[in-house]
């Protein structure tokens, strides 16, 4: 939330767009520390089920949607936020235009992704060799995501770097690891996730009498605005 507060208008309250919300991860703090609505978009049903549930905020509301189609008013929000999402929008350019869509003429957009090429050093590389090299495949390139956003009138700002904690301790970020919900997985053998997984959940076993060291993630965090219309 510092990340973005530094990083969006200093007018409030703001309208947020939290787009590919998921289970709500972030949208109740987005309401608070913006002070307007939030609109959480999600495709799944059940994410948004889980949401309501798990973060129910008087400002936040819930909709049904994806990239390609925002649910929301032209020129309606002054921030957008997505987490981790840019790389699963399946038809991007139509996503971009749908953002130019409704975000306001000066408002901002933040996207949290990695980029093909500059991923940072995360901790889970150290036990999947080949993870580097398919989040590149993954991920795409940044200049390649700044011109696409430009050609829809949203310009760049700038790039931001976060450093997040992810865990306390190495055995936490394993515990939270083991369930397998990096995407990068669905693109590596079995085999390839067996043996790292027996690699990590070692390291973890090791570090367990040790004072614990937080794990920290490093995210890069880009930054556009909406260009006057």
């Amino acid at each position: 939330m510092t990340a973005l507060e530094r990083n969006a208008s200093e007018r409030r309250p703001l309208t947020v767009l939290d787009l590919g919300s998921g289970t709500g991860r972030f949208s109740d703090a987005l309401a608070d520390t913006f002070g307007g609505p939030v609109y959480g978009v999600e495709p799944s049903a059940r994410m948004r089920e889980v949401a309501a549930a798990a973060h129910p905020h008087p400002a936040v509301t819930y909709l049904d949607g994806r990239a390609e189609s925002i649910p929301l008013p032209d020129n309606s929000c002054d921030l957008s936020v997505m987490f981790l999402v840019l790389h699963h929008i399946e038809h991007r350019m139509l996503g971009v235009k749908e953002l130019a869509r409704v975000l306001k003429p000066g408002a901002r957009l933040c996207v949290h992704s990695g980029f093909s090429g500059q991923m940072h050093d995360h901790v889970w590389y150290r036990y999947f060799p080949r993870a580097r090299e398919v989040d590149d495949m993954v991920f795409p390139r940044l200049d390649e995501v700044i011109a696409q956003f430009a050609e829809a009138g949203l310009g760049y700002v700038g790039l931001d770097q976060v450093d997040q904690q992810v865990a306390a301790s190495l055995p936490a970020y394993f515990e939270r690891f083991r369930h397998r919900s990096f995407s990068t997985l669905q693109h590596m053998s079995e085999e390839e996730i067996a043996e790292g997984m027996a690699a990590m959940q070692e390291a973890a076993r090791r570090a367990e009498g040790a004072p614990p060291e937080p794990v920290i993630q490093t995210a890069d965090l880009l930054v556009l605005e909406r260009l006057d219309a």
